[in-house]
């Protein structure tokens, strides 16, 4: 490191993570003027790629979503690539960081941490996940008409690959041990109303049944590896060609054991403009492996896509500020601070929480942050051809998110409400009249 101690802004800016989240980085330190130098780190050996389409796309999308051809951007424009060098330690101080990977140690002046997430696989569970375009190459392949799929899990990425799957021929099985499919993302009560989509989709639903064990078989699945035996809590057996276990994601953070402060979920805490509190403004999480704190919804964990996509472009502002000092929650403090780097006022600095779905036939977007104890308007029939469900701050007509299924003009009008500096009013009554615009 070096031994000057005038504070100066970053020459050299290391980007750990070649998804989403990291090749926006790279694109907005050289937008934002940044003629240092970059160094870019993956793991996957691949040029970066957008993942959603791996399970919405499962059939008809076979060759990666590559990030230049979606999204103009270019890894050219780091100066260092290294796809198939992941990072595997990392040492910070008031005058630089350190990046180590298995060809030797990256030194730096300042770093974005987007590493993404993991899925969870139990110990010894047979059967497969789907996070990069090998494992869904893999799946593809072993997928084919009157296949037995088990899909353990009725979360975002099971749903859509049930409803795919069973469109393809195939004889899906879901098992979730909550109550209700895609409970974890909006509550048991709605996602109760998706229920009935499994049927229509000639899918069957098993929920609240926990699996037990998932093991190896002979028959159809032997070969590939990805079937077995499903063993659920109540004692039935499940034969599968092919187990799916999506139950989840967790920050691909192990590398940074001891190096930073992780939540128990492996994610890091960072402030407003995503840099992580402790490393004098040198280190900034986004995407998967942020849990950032938010002005307008408090603590927003990752996996949206909208965060990966405009995050990264605050973190490299705040980080190309220079570590002027650092205030304690993380944030740049003193001169040359990038404008709304602090207190992220505006959606522009503040994203609001997306998820966008296909699954069994249907389209969904969540905007927002749904209150596990928030108040719970329907805007429409389930039953019907398109329905919205708003949550609201309890005992108030303050609007914290919106899900709208198969009503594209509720997800746009959602997305004005919810961009600006606080969370809007609306009144619940007319909200709940499918009538009416929302707006």
């Amino acid at each position: 490191m070096s031994a000057d101690r005038t504070p100066t802004a970053p020459r050299h800016l290391v980007v750990v993570g070649a998804g989403l989240a990291g090749a926006q980085a790279v694109a907005a330190a050289r937008s934002q003027g940044f003629a240092g130098r970059i160094t870019l780190l993956g793991a996957e050996g691949v040029e970066p790629y957008d993942r959603p389409p791996l399970s919405k796309e499962l059939f008809t999308r076979t060759s990666p979503a590559w990030l230049g051809e979606e999204l103009g951007t270019d890894q050219t424009a780091a100066d260092d690539v290294r796809l198939g060098e992941p990072a595997t330690g990392l040492a910070t101080g008031p005058h630089g960081v350190v990046v180590r990977t298995a060809g030797g140690e990256i030194r730096a002046d300042a770093v974005v941490l987007a590493t993404g997430s993991r899925p969870v696989l139990p110990d010894g569970w047979r059967g497969t996940t789907l996070h990069t375009h090998d494992d869904a190459a893999r799946l593809r392949a072993a997928l084919r008409p009157r296949t037995r799929l088990v899909v353990v899990g009725a979360g975002w990425v099971g749903a859509e690959v049930a409803g795919v799957a069973a469109r393809a021929g195939v004889d899906v099985t879901v098992v979730e041990a909550a109550d209700a499919p895609l409970a974890g993302a909006l509550g048991a009560t709605v996602g109760g109303l998706t229920r009935p989509w499994y049927a229509a989709a000639g899918v069957r639903l098993l929920t609240g049944v926990r699996v037990v064990e998932v093991a190896g078989t002979g028959g159809p699945g032997a070969a590939t590896g990805l079937g077995g035996t499903v063993t659920l809590g109540d004692g039935e057996v499940v034969d599968a060609d092919v187990v799916l276990v999506a139950v989840g994601a967790r920050p691909a953070s192990g590398w940074l054991v001891g190096a930073l402060p992780l939540e128990p979920d492996g994610s890091i805490a960072v402030g407003p403009a995503y840099l992580v509190p402790g490393t004098h403004g040198r280190v900034a999480a986004v995407g998967d492996l942020a849990l950032r704190s938010s002005p307008r919804h408090g603590p927003v964990p990752g996996g949206h896509w909208d965060g990966a996509l405009r995050g990264p472009a605050v973190a490299v502002a705040a980080l190309l500020a220079g570590p002027l000092g650092a205030a304690p929650d993380g944030q740049p403090a003193g001169r040359g601070r990038a404008p709304g780097a602090d207190a992220a006022p505006a959606t522009s600095s503040d994203p609001t929480p997306y998820v966008f779905s296909t699954q069994l036939g249907h389209d969904l977007g969540l905007l927002g942050v749904p209150g596990e104890a928030g108040d719970l308007v329907l805007r429409g029939d389930p039953a019907g051809t398109g329905w919205s469900a708003l949550w609201f701050t309890p005992g108030t007509d303050e609007l914290t998110a919106v899900l709208a299924v198969d009503r594209p003009r509720d997800v746009g009008a959602a997305r004005r409400l919810l961009a600006g500096p606080a969370l809007p009013r609306v009144d619940r009554t007319a909200a709940a009249d499918p009538d009416r615009p929302l707006r």
